[in-house]
């Protein structure tokens, strides 16, 4: 696929908002009529172009997160948080097949790294998770790259991983919530999955809203999210060249859903659409671009959008802290 076609899928868009007012001044039970040969009201200044020179020794500040491209994903790493703000990856029925004999990708050879890229003072530690009472939740699951042992590893950096709780969530309800994403490579020709750790508000016994979460480390580095998102776009067959989809190189069918699931114990009996949810403004990103949004059927109107509960114990023993 072209550098121009995945820009297309992760295109964002720009909201413009409209202000306008009428004003009424009344007097008693008359109104004021502005005059017919009155002055147009003139329209607000147009602003100057800036000349501060404020950042002129310092120069601008660094990025709140640094994107990292993997050999099988990227992520936005989130220097405040110690943890991805986003994560992206492009899936197929191939990709996520592990290669045979002693070139397959295999878990048990993986352990959980810092990643070097990112600065020290902003750098998620091993330390930071040791007895936090949280697991070191993968954004990008290792079962989703088997090209290669280097690739697999890469998800093991921490710079795509978050705290998650274990029991319940990341060695259950969340891991079964991967594995659904990964079948639907069966489904669909591509998948393009996003992966967002969100902070939600709750409402309070006085009513009001608030974002409270947990920061682990010590002294405390990296944030708790409050819940996490799957956002999903499968891709069909290629479509006509008169098809709109076609012309920015998808195809014919295309399905978007996404799903927010709280970083809490969740049973296996909770029906994933319960979760269905829109995330883009929660989490104040745009994911895909309208045109793709405006042509994609509902994901769990096109298939059926149910976990399979597996036993993941074996292999989740290693993810406890």
């Amino acid at each position: 696929m072209s550098l121009a076609t995945q820009a297309g899928l992760f295109g964002g868009g720009l909201v413009l908002g409209l202000y306008s007012a009428t004003l009424l001044n009344r007097k008693q039970s008359q109104i004021s009529v502005v005059p017919a040969d009155a002055p147009a009201p003139s329209a607000p200044p147009a602003l100057t172009p800036g000349t501060s020179d404020a950042l002129a020794i310092t120069g601008l500040p660094g990025s709140l997160t640094n994107v990292l491209r993997q050999q099988g994903f990227v992520d936005s790493y989130d220097n405040r948080l110690r943890h991805p703000l986003w994560s992206a990856e492009h899936l197929t029925a191939a990709s996520i097949t592990r290669k045979p004999g002693a070139d397959g990708a295999h878990r048990s050879n993986s352990v959980f790294t810092e990643d070097m890229r990112i600065p020290p003072q902003f750098r998620a530690t091993n330390a930071d998770y040791f007895r936090s009472g949280y697991d070191r939740g993968h954004m990008v699951p290792a079962a989703d790259v088997k090209s290669s042992q280097e690739a697999m590893n890469e998800t093991f950096l921490l710079s795509n991983i978050a705290p998650q709780v274990g029991e319940g969530m990341n060695r259950d309800y969340w891991a079964h919530t991967e594995d659904f994403v990964r079948r639907l490579t069966a489904k669909f020709d591509d998948l393009y999955v996003f992966t967002l750790p969100l902070y939600l508000p709750r409402q309070g016994s006085d009513g009001k809203w608030r974002v409270s979460y947990e920061v682990i480390g010590n002294p405390p580095n990296v944030s708790v999210p409050t819940h996490f998102a799957k956002i999903v776009l499968g891709v069909g067959p290629k479509g006509t060249s008169g098809s709109m989809l076609a012309q920015i190189g998808l195809g014919s069918s295309t399905a978007l859903g996404a799903f927010v699931i709280p970083n809490s114990m969740v049973p296996n009996s909770a029906p994933l659409r319960s979760f269905e949810m829109d995330v883009e403004r929660a989490a104040g990103v745009t994911l895909f671009s309208p045109a793709i949004k405006s042509a994609s059927k509902k994901l769990c109107d096109t298939v059926q959008c149910e976990i399979i509960v597996r036993d993941f114990t074996k292999a989740n023993k290693r993810l406890a802290s």
